[in-house]
């Protein structure tokens, strides 16, 4: 049973950080494309940042610059490292999985994480 655990939100200032970190258990963590997306209140689900097993990184415009995706396949853990939070940061922030075996893709999501920035 694959399963995604996010931790690490919650409510931070305007100009904060928070790290985002989401636990995968029952893939091979090591070959899958990781990333996070996020839902803010009324819109739709939108990404935030990917990174592959090669450890190529792709983000959002809107969070470049101040977001890092980060993985330590030795934990089977990827991290979101979300600097200069502005309040349009505000969102549900989900951890994805996605491997493409040349037949079919693989795609789970965690159960996400409310971040607030609020001051």
């Amino acid at each position: 049973q694959v399963q995604l655990v996010e931790s690490g939100g919650g409510l931070v200032q305007p100009g904060g950080s928070l790290r985002l970190s989401c636990a995968a258990s029952g893939i091979i963590f090591s070959i899958y494309t990781m990333g996070w997306y996020r839902q803010p209140p009324g819109k739709t689900r939108e990404l935030v940042a990917t990174i592959t097993s090669g450890r190529s990184t792709n983000y959002g415009d809107s969070v470049k610059g101040r977001f890092t995706i980060s993985r330590d396949n030795a934990k089977n853990t990827v991290y979101l490292q979300m600097n200069s939070l502005k309040p349009e940061d505000t969102a549900v922030y989900y951890c994805n999985a996605r491997l493409f075996n040349g037949i079919r893709t693989y795609d789970y999501w965690g159960q996400g994480t409310q971040v607030t920035v609020s001051s």
